[in-house]
């Protein structure tokens, strides 16, 4: 990767199009201004190490535990209490000075595949694990892990795969996951083949993440979608911990591992937690407003909108230290919080999240971005919660609900006109 000399500063400021976020009735925030240096310093190459080095270990959802065991070896270099739930999601925990618990929450789990068939050409039929386009996955290479632990390299292929062969029908093809196969690279020509080397219909098909660190600072690669959120939220525990700096509450960082799926922190979040922050990739794309250099902080996303006071504690936090961010709506996106959500968790929730060019295919990321997320989560661990005293307990009176005001307009009904 390029020394940290060849990578532009993170900004200073927000874009210009970006206004002040005014502070809701009872926010908690800090006012004020500082600067980036008043955080703890984020080790931006030894971040992108760690990243390049979860890229390279494959995690489909539903194949895990080597990815897990991967971060459980870094985490225990931190003071961290570490533990295991019983279906393998990673919990680290940082003690804080006084009461009061938050989360921070990414997931380790990628999209992949499944072997569905053995097909009698010598070739694999496969279905999708996780939502993703075989559009993007022609051309793609892939690991075929077996459950003998052996594993097989091999390229997803269109069915009409040469021009040479075909010639226009290569491109008058359609597109599906019953219009392409997985050529494995071993002598294979027939489904017998297949099962002689132990490959089995429900084997997972790892799409190779093949990551690359360009001269400018992009990362490109397949699956920074939840690891690059892991590679921040480590990373900011590792500023924090390595600076002696105390935190005032309690901070969880949760690793899924299913959230592809669609089950993500749907277990494994502690019941006591007061507000979750899930770390993932941000949608850059045409009608959307995402960085692909800072933070994004989104508003909502296919699930509806996220805690209203959280967001805005965040963008506020954004302002104050100076770390470029924008607002932003996904509209074809959930996260782990949708899932924690729906598995009850009384919590307030939010997402921040790094810019990603072409998410659920060849992705780019840069290195800009991922270290502004850590700041903000740096800036966003070392702060109070929302709402001090409210937020540290699931229950409380009314009259002590910390309820926005918000005026209502004037409600006119069928007004008669002026009889002047």
């Amino acid at each position: 990767m390029p020394e940290p000399a060849s990578v532009p500063p993170t900004g200073g400021v927000a874009r210009p199009e970006q206004r002040a976020v005014p502070a809701p009735p009872g926010d908690t925030r800090p006012v004020g201004r500082a600067a980036l240096e008043d955080l703890p310093p984020v080790d931006a190459d030894w971040m992108v190490d760690l990243l390049l080095q979860l890229l390279r270990t494959p995690s489909p959802a539903g194949r895990t535990d080597t990815v897990i065991q991967l971060l459980g070896e870094v985490l225990a270099q931190l003071p961290v209490d570490l533990t295991v739930t019983r279906r393998g999601s990673l919990l680290a925990r940082l003690a804080g000075r006084s009461t009061g618990v938050r989360a921070l929450v990414a997931h380790a789990d990628t999209i992949g595949c499944m072997v569905r068939d053995l097909k009698d050409n010598g070739r694999l039929a496969v279905v999708p694990v996780g939502t993703h386009s075989a559009r993007s996955a022609e051309g793609t290479r892939v690991t075929v892990l077996t459950d003998q632990f052996a594993s097989y390299t091999g390229t997803i292929l269109p069915l009409l795969a040469s021009g040479h062969a075909f010639g226009d029908d290569v491109d008058r093809q359609p597109v599906g996951w019953d219009h392409v196969e997985v050529r494995v690279d071993e002598w294979c020509t027939s489904a017998d083949d297949l099962r002689a080397l132990g490959i089995q219909v429900g084997d997972f098909v790892a799409i190779d993440s093949l990551p690359v660190v360009t001269d400018s600072g992009f990362v490109v690669a397949r699956h920074l979608d939840g690891k690059a959120g892991i590679a921040t939220a480590v990373a900011a525990l590792r500023a924090l911990t390595s600076a002696g700096a105390e935190v005032p509450h309690e901070v969880d960082l949760l690793i899924t591992i299913s959230e592809e799926v669609g089950q993500g922190a749907s277990h494994g979040l502690h019941e006591a937690v007061a507000e979750m922050v899930s770390i993932d990739n941000a949608v850059c794309a045409p009608g959307n407003h995402s960085l692909e250099d800072g933070v994004t902080i989104p508003m909502a996303d296919a699930t509806g909108p996220f805690d209203y006071h959280l967001t805005r504690h965040l963008c506020g936090l954004c302002e104050r230290f100076g770390i470029p961010y924008a607002r932003d709506v996904f509209r074809y996106y959930r996260s782990d919080v949708a899932a924690a959500i729906e598995a009850g968790a009384e919590t307030r929730a939010a997402l921040v999240a790094f810019g990603v060019d072409a998410s659920h295919g060849p992705e780019r990321t840069h290195i800009r971005s991922l270290e502004a997320v850590a700041q903000l989560l740096c800036a966003h661990v070392l702060s109070p919660l929302t709402f001090a005293r409210w937020d540290r307990e699931p229950l409380g009176e009314l009259r002590d609900f910390p309820s926005e005001e918000q005026q209502a307009p004037t409600e006119r009904f069928g007004e008669l006109p002026s009889e002047e």
